[in-house]
Parts: C-alpha cells; sequence; structure tokens
C-alpha cells in the first residue's frame, strides 16, 4: 500500500526533470551559443546611382593683398581699420619719409646745376665752331696766296695747324657736352629714383575691397614686405575643400555642389567645382579643390569652415547594394548571401558609390541575391543563421 504513492511521486519528478530540461534544451539552441544568428538581409535589385562626394572646406579669398613697405621704416599713420571698403588707389596708410625730402631737394638742385652744366658746354661748343669755321676759311685763303707767292709755306702751315687745333677743340667740345648731358641723365634718373622711393611711402589699394587686418599700427618700424594692412576682394571668396582620394575619381571641373555653411547649416547654397589642386597631401591622402558659390551669401567671413558635396554624373543602371554588407575575406571584398539555403561568401567587384550608403557592384551577384547586410556575430560558411527584420 505504500509503494504506490512513492512511484507516482518518483514518476512525477523523472517527468518535472525532462521538462527542465526540455526546457533548457530549446533556451540554449534559441538563446545560447548553439542558436542561430539572427542577421537582416537585402535582396539585390538594379538601378540608378547618384554618387556624390563630401568633403570640409574653408572659405578663403582668391584674391588677396598685402599693403606694405617696400624698404625698412617707421609707420607714420593708419587710415583705415578692419572692415573698412576702400576703393583701387585709396591712401590706406603712410610711412615716415626720413631724409627722402631733404635728398630729393638736393637732387633737384643737382639737376639744375647739370642742366646749367649742359647749357655752358653748348656754348662752348658753338664758340669752337665759330672758330673752326675762320681758321678754315684763313687755312684756305692763304694756300691760294701760296699759289701765287704772296706768302711764305711757314705761314701757310701755321694756319693749317690753327685749323687742325680747331677741328680738336671742337671734339673736345662735344665731348664736355656729352658728358654733361650724361650727368644729367644720371642725376634725373636718381631724382626720380628718389621720387619714386617716396612715392612707396604712401601705401595706395591696388583694387576696390575690405580691410580683413591691421598689423602695423603709427610708429611701429616694418621691415620691407612686411604688411601695414591686408586687403582682401570679397567677390572672390570661395572654399578650399578637402577631398577623399580613394573617392576622388570623376572629378571635373564645372561639377555642381551644395554648400552649408557652419554659419547657416540649414540653408544650403548652389555652387560649383572651379579649380582642381595638381597637389594632393600624401599625408592625409586627400585632393584639394577650390568650389565658387553662384551667389556670394551675405555677412560670410574668411575662415568659416563649411560642408560641401559634389554631385558627381549620375551611373547607369546596375545592381546595387547596402555599403554595410560589403565585407572582407583576406585579402578577398566580397559579402555574404543565401543560395539554396547555404550561407557563401562572394568575391565582388566594386564601383560607385553614393553617400547614402548604396554601393555599385559590377561583378560577383545577380539580380534576386539575397545579401546579408547586419548580423550579430561574425559569420563562417558553417553558421546557422535566421532572418529578420531588425536587429
Amino acid at each position: 500500500m505504500k509503494l504506490a504513492p512513492l512511484f507516482s511521486r518518483r514518476v512525477g519528478l523523472s517527468l518535472l526533470m525532462a521538462a527542465i530540461l526540455l526546457g533548457f534544451g530549446l533556451v540554449v539552441l534559441r538563446s545560447g551559443p548553439l542558436a542561430p544568428i539572427r542577421v537582416t538581409a537585402h535582396t539585390v535589385a538594379a538601378g540608378n546611382l547618384a554618387p556624390a562626394l563630401f568633403g570640409i572646406g574653408t572659405v578663403e579669398a582668391r584674391r588677396s593683398y598685402l599693403i606694405g613697405p617696400t624698404t625698412a621704416g617707421r609707420v607714420r599713420r593708419v587710415l583705415v581699420d578692419v572692415g573698412d571698403q576702400v576703393k583701387a588707389g585709396q591712401l590706406l596708410a603712410e610711412m615716415e619719409p626720413v631724409d627722402l625730402d631733404e635728398r630729393s631737394a638736393s637732387l633737384e638742385a643737382a639737376v639744375a646745376r647739370a642742366r646749367s652744366g649742359v647749357a655752358a658746354a653748348e656754348a662752348q661748343r658753338l664758340d669752337v665752331l665759330a672758330r673752326q669755321r675762320v681758321a678754315a676759311l684763313n687755312a684756305r685763303r692763304f694756300e691760294d696766296l701760296a699759289t701765287r707767292n704772296f706768302v711764305s709755306p711757314s705761314a701757310v702751315e701755321t694756319k693749317q695747324q690753327e685749323q687742325a687745333s680747331a677741328n680738336a677743340a671742337i671734339q673736345a667740345a662735344e665731348a664736355n657736352l656729352a658728358g654733361a648731358r650724361q650727368d644729367m641723365t644720371r642725376l634725373g634718373a636718381e631724382r626720380d629714383g628718389l621720387r619714386q622711393q617716396r612715392a612707396n611711402m604712401r601705401l595706395l589699394a591696388p583694387a576696390d575691397g575690405v580691410v580683413s587686418a591691421r598689423d602695423g599700427e603709427p610708429g611701429s618700424t616694418l621691415v620691407a614686405g612686411q604688411a601695414v594692412v591686408r586687403l582682401i576682394e570679397p567677390a572672390s571668396l570661395w572654399l578650399r575643400v578637402r577631398l577623399d582620394q580613394g573617392r576622388s575619381a570623376g572629378l571635373a571641373v564645372g561639377l555642381p555642389a551644395d554648400i552649408a555653411l557652419r554659419s547657416e547649416p540649414s540653408r544650403p547654397r548652389a555652387g560649383k567645382l572651379v579649380r582642381m589642386e595638381p597637389l594632393g597631401d600624401s599625408v592625409t591622402e586627400e585632393r584639394i579643390a577650390q568650389v565658387a558659390f553662384n551667389e556670394l551669401p551675405q555677412g560670410i567671413a574668411v575662415g568659416e569652415l563649411a560642408e560641401v558635396t559634389l554631385k558627381l554624373p549620375a551611373t547607369k543602371s546596375a545592381l546595387l547594394l547596402p555599403n554595410a554588407s560589403i565585407r572582407r575575406q583576406g585579402d578577398k571584398q566580397g559579402v555574404w548571401i543565401t543560395r539554396n539555403g547555404e550561407l557563401q561568401f562572394v568575391s565582388v567587384r566594386l564601383g560607385s558609390s553614393s553617400l547614402e550608403g548604396q554601393v555599385q557592384v559590377l561583378e560577383g551577384l545577380k539580380a534576386g541575391d539575397q545579401v546579408i547586410v547586419h548580423s550579430e556575430k561574425e559569420l563562417r560558411a558553417d553558421s546557422r543563421i535566421k532572418v529578420v527584420e531588425v536587429l
């Protein structure tokens, strides 16, 4: 009578243990290390791709000017300040002339003296010419008288010698005149150079623009070439953009661009690529391009950062994949696909890509293939998977 309850208790415990073991096995198979890896999949299909390039740019001035002295000196006055609009030829600043005015007055006097020397040499030359004409007439007259034996040969020789002396005096007078003229030319050139040097003390604007910096103040001493003020042309503002070399294929002058300034990120501006720099940055592996605004924004500041998107020409219809599905196995680039119920790694050759995460597949797949995009763990060929909508 007592064995029946004991037997039924053992059977109940056995059934309970079996249920626990079965539940544990189900948990292990579904969520433990033996559970299938959950993945998301994408069906390969053909479509058109609109490739684009993204880069960070800095607002710069295509034409900027450093206005400073050509020789060392001290700043006398500065007439403009940062932000001032200036016109071409406007006086911006002036340097101390030191002794340039006195040296200019001295050279003016020297030029006047040289001019007087030229006039004296010219008068001396005219006097010698007159003497030479008289000597020539006397020589011919005495030669005629000698043929009729009215004068002695020695008298004729005397007159001929006077004529030769007069000819030599003409050459000397002409040499003196040339020397006086050369002195006047030299002094005039020195005077003009000094005037130019004096004019360079007045720093003028070479073009219409805006003062971007004021580096010199009255009383400060500057070396040759050091800027007193810096000037930019607002109409020449553009963006210096850095782009990834690995994705720069297809860049060409004239490509349209969207420009989002940091000051107005929600209001993109239209622009275009106007120049490609021939030299890239080998350290950052970037190419450098200049992008101009179609319409220059108001209040833009030099040095402001901007996000630039260059729009490349649309590609022909081709198979497209999410960029996140691309994997690398050793030196091979490819994707995991499910084919005939089996997981396979397939090598692919890729083409252009878009900023939306789509990439063009040139070889390796066909339309309708199911590609693994995301997975909870790294996949292997023998991995068990379970396709879900989202992870």
